[in-house]
């Protein structure tokens, strides 16, 4: 009796657990597709792109909320994270390396060193969530590494011509070079070294789901705009 107590009692609790994430789900599906909305209506434009840095902050904290080992190896990774790839955006800024000669503009709200602090943010979402794509799948920390790595850099192949429009940056000669794509590349393969190396529970229920949905609105506002 107690045995069937304790599996019924797991089994609604699994159910719980899943109705909780689908509810997640629908709440981030709903604000991608309102912000897809507003970005494709060229009135409406620029109150959306001012709520673009209060986007990135909710799908941060949405992934914050389902993560569930917040131990000193995780506070590790975001304080490396944020500081590797805003330190890379700071250096790309001022010196053209590695990256490229480009600018930020002000619809990522506040900078330091002329870098939106967004920015750092944007880094930390998009390797925990391609890194968590393969934290299960491939066991080998260099291989893992380089195709979450690669998968950053073809979602910023994506992202670009995008961001470019909306004002996020800009390009010398309004010219995306490969030395960008190449950048992104080595700075995410480092970082995403760190994700695997450093010892905290990976799994989150959400971070697949808030990929999909950010890599679709990028995608179909490329036909858009």
């Amino acid at each position: 009796m107690q045995e069937q107590l304790t599996k019924n009692t797991k089994e609604v609790q699994k159910n719980s657990s899943q109705n909780y994430i689908k509810i997640f789900q629908i709440i981030i599906s709903i604000f991608y597709l309102v912000g897809l909305i507003g970005m494709s209506i060229p009135s409406l434009r620029p109150y959306f792109q001012m709520l673009t840095p209060f986007h990135l902050l909710l799908n941060f904290g949405i992934l914050l909320y389902f993560h569930k080992d917040w131990n000193y190896s995780f506070l590790i990774f975001i304080a490396v994270g944020f500081s590797l790839g805003y330190g890379s955006e700071v250096m790309g800024v001022h010196t053209g390396f590695p990256f490229g000669d480009y600018w930020y503009g002000d619809v990522l709200g506040w900078q330091l060193f002329e870098v939106p602090l967004m920015i750092g943010i944007n880094w930390l979402i998009l390797v925990y969530c391609t890194g968590n794509l393969f934290h299960e799948k491939i066991s080998n920390d260099w291989l893992a590494a380089g195709l979450a790595s690669l998968m950053m850099m073809l979602i910023d192949v994506i992202i670009e011509p995008v961001a470019v429009t909306l004002d996020f940056w800009k390009w010398e000669s309004d010219i995306i070079p490969l030395s960008n794509f190449l950048g992104w590349l080595a700075v995410a393969f480092i970082i995403q070294l760190f994700y695997r190396k450093l010892n905290f529970n990976k799994k989150n229920a959400i971070s697949w789901y808030l990929l999909f949905n950010l890599i679709t609105f990028f995608a179909v506002l490329n036909f858009i705009l």
